[in-house]
């Protein structure tokens, strides 16, 4: 058992002075009393909040992180992006991703992500063949995940098709396609060998509706776990909605609502193009809404009607997506500065029971992400993973913060820099704003850049 003494800490039913935690060896948070003695027990340096979850990452986009920003075409959007992802999947090898994702996950450590769920669709070699073992790449990520220390649930993702209606898939698709057959196998091969490693865990996914057939989507839900965690892209472009009107002659989102049964277990990856009917059907469902705001924005998507949809009850929890900015503030920040500039007004995301906007918006990503990674983590509860970011005490502005106040000028005047220390599972993983392993990992990635770039 470890003993921590926080002199601020967020709990379940708010701030508390004088905190003290004990953490059992297998990682999970046993015992915490306000106003209790520091005697015995680590001091922690600063603002005590639960960690992060990270509800939405596919870690090889971290490598084109930025490459995309070349003027030119008048109709740049999503859909030329994604020219420049598939050419660079095409080249990365199993060591290669595995750099790369250990060096992610070492960077959303740093900016206060506890958990990650990894969005996986990257299955077979370079010529499209699976590999020896079909869960190669996916076992890359798992160990990344260890390697850096971060909670995982591993989403291998279902991508059969090209678009609605089981259209064939095209070159640059090679290495993501699966059968069913072949999805349900990776699975079985998969669960027990996660299921002995700490903080990590599996989930369904399906790549879109795009992606796969109602047929898929049926034989994957009735062949698999009923608990499990369940993600899926969704209306994210009006181009997707527009063409899966074309095919069906319902929206995404209202053809999901009519022909699956959509619960808590699922997460709606962006949602972005969601109309007032298919909001109501989100927020009801108690599905959470994935929300990726930097990259929403770098792709040119739109703004999901976030007012509207918390007004409703509706959860959402965050996720970096593409990984043009790892930053818990960043996305928090936007989420909330996104409906001002739509809406044309000021404090938009708050609760009746809650004014303060830094409050409501990392309640809602920490209840939303914890919830869209089916772990127990997302509050300093006993019983959850002792998964928390310690924010730096000695900075000015949180220095002389009190309460929610703390939250609010974090996330609207700071930045990640004010994260000095990280624990997942019980363990240190980020000690005054370093990870043990950074310096060798941004040795190898750097290589692997001049490898996929040069």
């Amino acid at each position: 058992m470890s003993a921590f003494f926080a002199e601020r800490a967020l709990l379940p039913n708010g701030w508390a002075n004088n905190v003290r935690l004990e953490v059992s060896a297998d990682g999970l948070l046993t015992h915490i009393q306000a106003d209790a003695s520091a005697e015995g027990a680590e001091r922690l340096q600063g603002p005590l909040l639960p960690g992060m979850p990270n509800l939405h990452s596919h870690a090889f986009q971290r490598a084109m992180a930025g490459l995309a920003e070349v003027a030119g075409n008048p109709n740049d959007s999503f859909w030329t992006w994604r020219d420049l992802m598939y050419r660079l999947v095409g080249k990365i090898s199993p060591d290669q991703l595995g750099i790369i994702a250990r060096q992610l996950y070492i960077e959303m450590l740093k900016a206060g992500y506890t958990s990650v769920a990894e969005f996986h669709y990257v299955h077979h070699d370079t010529n499209g063949q699976p590999y020896a073992d079909p869960a190669e790449l996916s076992l890359r990520i798992s160990q990344a995940a260890s390697a850096a220390g971060i909670g995982l649930t591993l989403l291998p993702v279902l991508y059969s098709h090209s678009g609605f209606g089981g259209q064939a898939p095209n070159e640059g698709q090679r290495r993501f396609i699966n059968s069913t057959e072949n999805y349900l196998k990776l699975q079985s091969r998969l669960q027990p060998l996660l299921a002995r490693q700490p903080a990590q865990q599996l989930g369904l996914c399906f790549h879109s509706l795009r992606a796969v057939t109602p047929q898929q989507i049926s034989e994957v839900l009735d062949a698999s776990d009923k608990q499990c965690p369940v993600h899926i892209h969704i209306a994210e472009q009006q181009k997707e909605v527009d063409d899966c009107l074309t095919w069906s002659g319902r929206r995404p989102l209202q053809w999901l609502y009519e022909n699956t049964a959509v619960d808590q277990r699922w997460c709606l990856v962006h949602a972005t193009h969601a109309n007032a009917e298919e909001v109501s059907l989100m927020a009801q469902s108690r599905a959470i809404a994935g929300l990726c705001l930097t990259t929403e924005a770098n792709l040119g998507d739109g703004i999901f009607p976030a007012v509207d949809f918390l007004a409703q009850g509706g959860r959402m929890g965050i996720g970096s997506d593409s990984h043009v900015s790892l930053s818990v503030v960043e996305e928090l920040r936007w989420a909330e500065y996104g409906q001002r500039l739509r809406d044309q007004r000021r404090n938009r995301l708050y609760r009746n029971d809650q004014p303060m906007v830094g409050r409501t918006l990392y309640d809602a990503a920490l209840d939303g992400g914890a919830q869209a990674l089916g772990q127990p983590i997302g509050a300093l509860e006993v019983g959850k993973r002792a998964d928390w970011l310690v924010l730096d005490g000695s900075d000015p502005y949180l220095a002389t913060a009190e309460g929610d106040g703390i939250l609010n000028r974090w996330l609207f005047a700071g930045g990640d820099r004010q994260v000095r220390d990280v624990l997942v599972n019980g363990q240190w993983v980020v000690r005054d704003g370093r990870h043990a392993g950074e310096e060798e990992s941004n040795r190898a990635f750097t290589q692997v850049l001049r490898d996929l770039l040069g």
